[in-house]
């Protein structure tokens, strides 16, 4: 009798185990695979978006591509970041020797050296951001054959990282500007958004540059050439005042770095030549090289791994 309900026990005993062990394997047998998802880039066809967003994700690589460009330019150099003051400086004194002494050009009032070296800090960095730029997808070469990443990303940090030398060449141009007794006057506020005026042109001809230079290897030539002719077509060894018509003013205001020098004469030594209309039709300029240059860009963006 004893034995029978021992063994009714056991076999109870046994059932619920095996019902436990089936209610806890069972759903993960019958358990469905999960579908494999799989990304494929493509190359984009005709004009296609900018996807900022994306550009927006990897604001990351920005950062350290931009920290490399400045650690890079100055390595293994004997005067280091002295260079971002050396080369503007002795321009102004070669501006300061011929065009001021010896040519007598006008200064509006201001004193040659200063109003020449007030000019060309935000020029040196429009320039050397352009000549940056423009040489900066074929020096990454091997970095877009190997991985993904939108490649915005390189001419903007090559013009970006220029902004370290501007404001070691401002310093000096704060300097000299006391040394002649010179106080920066209220207007000094707008010097924010015209060096982001400054970046947009250099950025806009950067982009165009560097997606032809791809294509054309010989663009590496042309850029010093147009450099110097851009720098000649610019008030900067003499003032836009020398043309005194008004309406052909506001049209030399094509020229974006037009408005950008003129405005920072006008924020910082309070000249008489205030930008006004100047300053727009410049603006719209370099708004137009922008967003031409970056669909142009983007539109010439397939090609790069193939041919660069």
């Amino acid at each position: 009798m004893e034995t029978d309900i021992v063994q009714e026990v056991i076999e109870e005993t046994a059932t619920e185990q095996k019902a436990a062990t089936t209610s806890v394997v069972a759903p993960a047998t019958r358990a469905e695979p999960k579908p494999a998802y799989h990304l494929r880039i493509e190359p984009s066809r005709g004009w296609v978006s900018l996807k900022l967003r994306e550009l927006w994700e990897y604001r990351e690589l920005l950062y350290f591509l931009t920290w490399r460009d400045v650690k890079v330019r100055y390595k293994q150099t004997v005067l280091g970041a002295a260079w971002a003051i050396i080369q503007p400086f002795f321009t102004m004194v070669v501006f300061s020797l011929f065009f001021g002494n010896l040519a007598k050009i006008p200064s509006d009032g201001i004193p040659y050296p200063i109003f020449s070296y007030a000019a060309l800090v935000p020029w040196t960095f429009f320039a050397n951001g352009m000549s940056q730029s423009s040489n900066s997808l074929v020096g990454a070469a091997n970095l877009i054959k190997k991985i993904y990443f939108p490649r915005l990303v390189i001419p903007i940090s090559a013009v970006v990282s220029g902004v370290v030398d501007f404001a070691l060449a401002f310093i000096v141009l704060l300097g000299m500007m006391l040394a002649y007794g010179i106080v920066p006057t209220i207007n000094v506020i707008f010097l924010p958004l015209l060096l982001l005026l400054a970046f947009v042109t250099a950025l806009g001809v950067g982009m165009w540059l560097s997606a032809m230079n791809v294509q054309f290897r010989d663009v590496r030539y042309t850029v010093p050439f147009l450099t110097q002719f851009w720098m000649f077509a610019t008030p900067i060894a003499y003032p836009s005042s020398l043309i005194e018509n008004d309406l052909l003013r506001t049209i030399y205001g094509i020229n974006p770095m037009t408005g950008v020098i003129e405005g920072f004469r006008w924020a910082l030594l309070d000249t008489n030549t205030a930008p006004g209309p100047m300053i727009i039709v410049s603006s719209l300029a370099a708004v137009a090289l922008l967003v031409s240059g970056a669909f142009y860009f983007r539109r010439m963006e397939k090609t790069f791994a193939a041919v660069v």
